[in-house]
């Protein structure tokens, strides 16, 4: 039940497995918030919101690679920061061994002072061993503590961490941000290489939909649940959508919380479930914005950039990414995360904006007419992760019988990402197969520490 990357991961996994699966989903297409769509004021398809993915997401990469598409992802080590005025910074990593392996090119980006590189080499030192779970600590509290200095702040850990989570600094719970760290700049650097689809994001998870019906699975499109009923007598769930019902002898709810919340009160009572309705209410949502930019010429051959000091936070050159170096013009996307203020401006207003700011970095710009543009505000993009939001994430496991949930908010460890989700859609996935007898597994492990990281890894009792 579901569509998004979690269900499609559960769904394909187990119809790998040889189990028949039917993917109901209520939208015409696959993805959920990670989709494209026909814009109808640019007639251009575009992506509802720019993902990224990097190397330490294992369970997504073994999800592309079950499907076959994981040759469509543009992979890229280095991280191009740019002031306004156009000059650069470049951070990526070295032949030095874990978690040096980015130390000469931070030591050398002209984006951060003396006194910045200092702070940044605080602050990394004192999240060389994890910390604890149930710190209630912000990370605006914690950097304060560990003295980081305001062009740490703005530059990087405003910029970079708390635009990878997606919400502000006094929102983020500090273990959220010391996995980001970790993970991205100090593990290894396979860790850190990061990753964006080459094709539309509904093209790439098209390929989801072949692959269950080539395996003699279904996958029921503009098909929204309205109830499901569970049989004792038959050991059988009764799905009823807006468009038929579906049987199936189990039942995985790869829901967002806000579906799951007006879900509940159409499924069977069950102990437990009103603590799973107080957990789905815990959780509140970031907005991410998007503006779209089609000029009449290159501006740029960097294939992404971060940009410092304004309100839009990353440029993805569609122009490269997507293949159209034959194209004499450039299609540009401007991110912005984390900013209610900005998810609220008018279109007129935003679309000015970006192409404003993104002139100071780009001078090309000036020159460059406009040939279309568009705003995308995916207002429910992702969860925040503030400090004890790990008592509200659920377990796969659910109130009923032969049924599990899955879906980015429940317990997998990770932040609201495409990880989380495809990682609870293969521990789903593997619960099920545990309960039909089958001792299939699917989660995918998480890349190892490499070089003096490994000295710094968690053992299985912490």
């Amino acid at each position: 039940m579901g569509g998004g990357v979690a269900g499609m991961s559960a769904a394909c996994a187990l119809a790998e497995a040889g189990y028949r699966v039917q993917l109901v989903e209520r939208r015409g297409y696959l993805g959920g918030r990670a989709s494209s769509y026909l814009h109808p004021g640019v007639n251009e398809v575009i992506d509802n919101c720019q993902h990224v993915l990097f190397g330490c997401c294992t369970n997504l990469i073994a999800f592309y690679q079950r499907i076959g598409v994981e040759n469509k992802i543009h992979w890229t080590s280095e991280m191009t920061m740019i002031e306004p005025g156009g000059r650069r910074s470049r951070l990526g990593p070295s032949w030095l061994p874990a978690p040096l392996h980015g130390a000469p090119k931070l030591l050398t980006a002209a984006a951060f002072t003396r006194e910045d590189k200092l702070a940044l080499a605080r602050a990394f030192q004192a999240m060389m061993k994890p910390v604890a779970s149930e710190s209630t600590e912000t990370l605006s509290e914690w950097l304060r503590r560990h003295r980081q200095t305001p062009g740490t702040i703005e530059r990087f850990w405003r910029l970079v961490i708390a635009s990878a989570l997606n919400a502000d600094l006094d929102a983020i719970a500090v273990p959220y941000a010391a996995k980001v760290i970790r993970e991205l700049f100090m593990n290894s650097a396979e860790a850190g290489r990061m990753g964006m689809s080459s094709v539309p994001l509904s093209e790439l998870y098209g390929a989801a939909k072949a692959f269950l019906e080539e395996r003699g699975s279904t996958v029921h499109l503009n098909s929204s649940v309205e109830s499901a009923e569970w049989d004792e007598a038959v050991a059988e769930w009764s799905v009823h959508t807006r468009t038929g019902t579906v049987i199936s002898e189990f039942l995985v709810i790869a829901l967002p919380f806000e579906a799951m919340r007006q879900l509940l009160p159409h499924l069977p009572p069950a102990p437990h479930s009103e603590k799973l309705a107080r957990q789905a209410e815990s959780f509140t949502h970031w907005p991410i914005c998007s503006v779209h930019l089609w000029l009449d010429r290159q501006i740029t051959d960097l294939p992404h950039a971060v940009l410092l000091d304004r309100e839009i936070h990353w440029m993805y050159n569609k122009s490269v990414l997507q293949g159209w170096r034959e194209h004499k013009g450039s299609y540009l996307e401007l991110v912005q995360s984390a900013s209610r203020a900005f998810a609220a401006r008018e279109r007129k207003e935003a679309i000015d904006q970006g192409l404003s700011e993104l002139a100071e970095f780009f001078p090309e710009v000036k020159t460059a007419k406009l040939e279309k543009a568009a705003l995308v505000k995916e207002v429910r993009a992702t969860f925040g992760v503030p400090p004890g939001i790990d008592n509200s994430r659920p377990p796969s496991t659910s109130p009923w019988a032969n049924c599990l949930l899955a879906g980015d908010w429940v317990a997998t460890g990770w932040p609201s990402t495409m990880e989380s989700a495809a990682r609870s859609g293969h521990i789903a996935a593997d619960e099920l197969c545990a309960m039909a007898g089958d001792a299939r597994k699917f989660l995918a492990p998480d890349l190892k520490p490499r070089g003096l990281m490994r000295l710094f890894a968690p053992t299985k009792s912490s």
